[in-house]
């Protein structure tokens, strides 16, 4: 009988968010196309793929319950989001200090259209992304094989070259923190900064029927057009080294061969639906898709100092030259041992 009850609510919210849909008219710019505009976010607790935890596509309560739960406990009072204390004390002084990070999201599984999510995969309806053996390998590749002598070999986020988790896409991963994207359009463009590491995609919307540019930059080459009141989107060409192979609970992989198509729907007020879709045979035994929500965010869009007060790569570096001077004082093995 529970489990009665939850299908029909889920599917009351469904048909809910289908109403709204289906009698919205997106609002126009000046030139007549649907309006996008604005500050949106995407944080949630929501993730690429689905929690061995979660079941289906729309979890259950007791689902959402449990799962919020476990986050909590791994996340401890970095999810607090309570404001800093500026009559604290100072901390006591310690040999060593654990790691510490504020998290802005928000704390719930997401809604699209209404019907709450537990990974934004939608197939296949298992919410996997089905990786060949090529695409494991790379995504291991990319995290285990991470020299630290050279700062070219260190990860493009670590260099402040891209973003943490990916947020900057094509597709737009949500992130704990710094969640932010503005959208703003002419008649040719569409162009979306984000909030972390301050990328800006610019999408062109005139020469959609030409091929990709050749090069590869960090986010691809991505050509736009209009389908009614959907923006769609097809990017190529990601750089390799710019495209992440993780985001929260996912391993993806990119070649600048991959394409990339993204569909951005405003079905109400307050929602942006992100439908997109990744396909490359070598990395995918089949294409595979997601839909996330963007929705209204306060602002302005604040600076994002990445290398402000970051010694990380200045400080790998320092270790890899100290390495190499005890190696180099050393004395030499004797021969056969």
């Amino acid at each position: 009988m529970r489990r009665l009850m939850c299908a029909v609510a889920a599917m009351a919210l469904l048909a809910g968010g289908a109403a709204e849909a289906a009698g919205y008219k997106a609002p126009r710019n000046k030139a007549g196309q649907p309006d996008l505009q604005g500050i949106w976010t995407n944080t949630s607790l929501t993730m690429l793929t689905r929690p061995p935890m979660i079941k289906g596509l729309v979890p259950t309560p007791e689902e959402e319950a449990n799962f919020k739960k476990m986050f909590m406990g791994l996340v401890g009072e970095l999810a607090s989001n309570a404001p800093i204390d500026p009559n604290k004390p100072a901390p006591p002084v310690v040999k060593d200090v654990a790691n510490s990070d504020f998290l802005e999201m928000d704390l719930n599984l997401a809604k699209v259209r209404g019907q709450t999510r537990s990974s934004w995969v939608v197939e296949p309806s298992d919410g996997k992304i089905p990786l060949t053996d090529e695409a494991r390998a790379l995504g291991l590749a990319r995290f285990n094989n991470r020299p630290f002598g050279n700062p070219e070999d260190r990860p493009t986020e670590e260099r402040c070259l891209t973003a943490i988790g990916n947020p900057e896409g094509p597709p737009m991963m949500n992130t704990g923190f710094n969640g932010h994207y503005q959208f703003v359009q002419t008649k040719d463009h569409v162009a979306i900064h984000i909030e972390m590491n301050h990328d800006v995609r610019v999408i062109r919307l005139t020469d959609h029927k030409r091929p990709h540019a050749s090069i590869t930059p960090w986010m691809g080459d991505s050509i736009g057009w209009w389908e009614g009141d959907t923006l769609v989107v097809e990017t190529t060409n990601v750089h390799p080294k710019g495209a992440s192979f993780g985001s929260m609970m996912g391993l993806y992989a990119y070649k600048p061969t991959s394409i990339v198509r993204e569909r951005f729907t405003r079905v109400g007020k307050d929602e942006i639906v992100y439908e997109f879709s990744v396909e490359d045979p070598t990395l995918y035994a089949k294409p595979w898709k997601a839909e996330m929500s963007f929705r209204p965010a306060p602002g302005p869009i604040y600076e994002y100092a990445c290398h402000e007060g970051n010694y990380s790569l200045e400080n790998i570096l320092a270790g890899a030259r100290a390495q190499e001077r005890e190696q180099a004082a050393a004395p030499a093995s004797p021969a056969g041992r």
